[in-house]
């Protein structure tokens, strides 16, 4: 039985200068809009949504969720901020059932996506960008990607 993973890099934030509290800017908004939009339109949604508490990334999980509705909602989940270590979430990751999303932070989302897919955290092998998305799919304890999204895709 195949398990999904979405991990979202929280959209682009004002810089700690213009705003300390680092909410998101219009663009981030209307970037991580596309790439949720595009989860919806491809019918791939989490049960559940879990960001790291920090205002960017609680801000894009908002926006996810008010697009794909997930069934278990939105929380703030822990081991999630930049500099957390990866494990805590590669083991949850290997045994869960529901179709987690998390949105979180650089380095975290890199050092986990390399832990899971290669076993070395310290390899960066998926380039995030800001309001991307990475499915991951699940076969028995192995992980692979499914899909990557970027804004990018959206650009014209």
């Amino acid at each position: 039985m195949e398990n999904i993973f979405f991990l979202v890099q929280h959209g682009e934030a004002k810089s700690e200068i213009e705003d300390p509290e680092r909410h998101l800017t219009e663009k981030g908004k209307k970037e991580s809009e596309k790439v949720a939009d595009f989860l919806l339109k491809i019918n791939l949604r989490p049960d559940i949504i879990i960001h790291s508490g920090k205002i960017r990334a609680r801000e894009t999980a908002e926006i996810f969720s008010k697009i794909l509705n997930p069934e278990k909602g939105i929380i703030q989940g822990e081991n999630l901020s930049p500099l957390d270590n990866p494990r805590f979430w590669g083991e949850r990751l290997k045994i869960e059932k529901e179709k987690i999303m998390l949105v979180g932070h650089l380095p975290h989302l890199s050092k986990l996506t390399s832990l899971l897919l290669i076993n070395d955290e310290n390899r960066e092998i998926v380039k995030f960008r800001y309001s991307s998305c990475l499915i991951l799919s699940r076969e028995e304890k192995n992980f692979y990607i499914k899909l990557f999204i970027t804004p990018l895709i959206f650009a014209r």
